[in-house]
Protein backbone atom coordinates (compact mmCIF):
# COMPACT_ATOMS: atom_id res chain seq x y z
CA UNK A 1 0.00 0.00 0.00
CA UNK A 2 0.83 3.30 -0.74
CA UNK A 3 2.61 6.22 1.63
CA UNK A 4 0.01 8.74 1.75
CA UNK A 5 -0.22 11.90 3.75
CA UNK A 6 -3.00 14.65 3.81
CA UNK A 7 -1.50 18.54 5.42
CA UNK A 8 -4.90 19.74 6.67
CA UNK A 9 -6.05 22.53 8.52
CA UNK A 10 -9.46 22.81 11.20
CA UNK A 11 -12.70 23.40 9.82
CA UNK A 12 -12.03 22.98 6.27
CA UNK A 13 -14.70 21.16 4.40
CA UNK A 14 -12.78 20.17 1.56
CA UNK A 15 -10.08 18.64 4.22
CA UNK A 16 -13.09 16.09 5.87
CA UNK A 17 -13.87 15.54 1.85
CA UNK A 18 -10.26 14.18 0.98
CA UNK A 19 -9.72 12.28 3.98
CA UNK A 20 -13.27 10.71 3.83
CA UNK A 21 -12.39 9.42 0.38
CA UNK A 22 -9.25 7.77 1.60
CA UNK A 23 -11.12 6.41 4.47
CA UNK A 24 -13.87 5.05 2.10
CA UNK A 25 -11.06 3.19 0.76
CA UNK A 26 -9.51 1.90 3.24
CA UNK A 27 -6.35 3.55 2.72
CA UNK A 28 -4.36 4.58 6.06
CA UNK A 29 -2.38 8.23 5.83
CA UNK A 30 -0.21 10.41 8.08
CA UNK A 31 -2.44 13.84 8.86
CA UNK A 32 -0.27 16.56 9.41
CA UNK A 33 -1.86 19.56 10.65
CA UNK A 34 -0.61 22.85 8.99
CA UNK A 35 -2.67 26.06 9.65
CA UNK A 36 -0.98 29.19 8.07
CA UNK A 37 2.65 30.54 8.88
CA UNK A 38 3.44 27.12 10.91
CA UNK A 39 6.15 24.80 9.36
CA UNK A 40 4.22 22.20 8.18
CA UNK A 41 2.36 24.75 5.79
CA UNK A 42 5.72 25.97 4.61
CA UNK A 43 7.03 22.24 3.80
CA UNK A 44 3.54 21.52 1.77
CA UNK A 45 3.71 24.54 -0.12
CA UNK A 46 7.27 23.55 -0.66
CA UNK A 47 6.83 20.32 -1.49
CA UNK A 48 3.79 20.61 -3.63
CA UNK A 49 5.61 23.14 -6.22
CA UNK A 50 3.90 26.43 -4.22
CA UNK A 51 -0.01 25.15 -3.91
CA UNK A 52 -0.94 27.42 -0.59
CA UNK A 53 -4.46 25.60 -0.54
CA UNK A 54 -5.46 22.97 1.99
CA UNK A 55 -5.46 19.90 1.82
CA UNK A 56 -2.67 19.13 0.17
CA UNK A 57 -2.18 15.35 -0.82
CA UNK A 58 1.10 13.23 -1.16
CA UNK A 59 1.03 9.39 -2.39
CA UNK A 60 4.29 8.20 -2.06
CA UNK A 61 5.87 11.62 -1.99
CA UNK A 62 4.51 12.59 -4.83
CA UNK A 63 2.05 15.74 -5.29
CA UNK A 64 -1.64 15.03 -6.08
CA UNK A 65 -3.09 17.70 -5.31
CA UNK A 66 -5.78 18.78 -3.26
CA UNK A 67 -9.40 17.27 -2.70
CA UNK A 68 -10.60 18.32 -6.02
CA UNK A 69 -7.82 16.56 -7.88
CA UNK A 70 -7.90 13.48 -5.44
CA UNK A 71 -11.37 13.31 -6.60
CA UNK A 72 -10.90 13.61 -10.23
CA UNK A 73 -8.49 10.64 -10.29
CA UNK A 74 -11.07 8.71 -8.43
CA UNK A 75 -13.62 9.27 -11.48
CA UNK A 76 -10.94 9.05 -13.45
CA UNK A 77 -10.00 5.00 -12.20
CA UNK A 78 -6.70 5.78 -11.77
CA UNK A 79 -6.87 6.57 -7.23
CA UNK A 80 -6.40 2.92 -6.51
CA UNK A 81 -3.30 2.12 -8.63
CA UNK A 82 -2.32 4.99 -7.17
CA UNK A 83 -2.91 3.68 -3.57
CA UNK A 84 -1.87 -0.01 -4.36
CA UNK A 85 -6.09 -1.10 -3.18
Amino acid sequence: MAKVEIFTTDFCPYCARAKALLDSKGVAYEEIHAPNGSEARRQAISRSGGRTTVPQVFIDDRAVGGSDDLQALQRAGRLDAMLGV
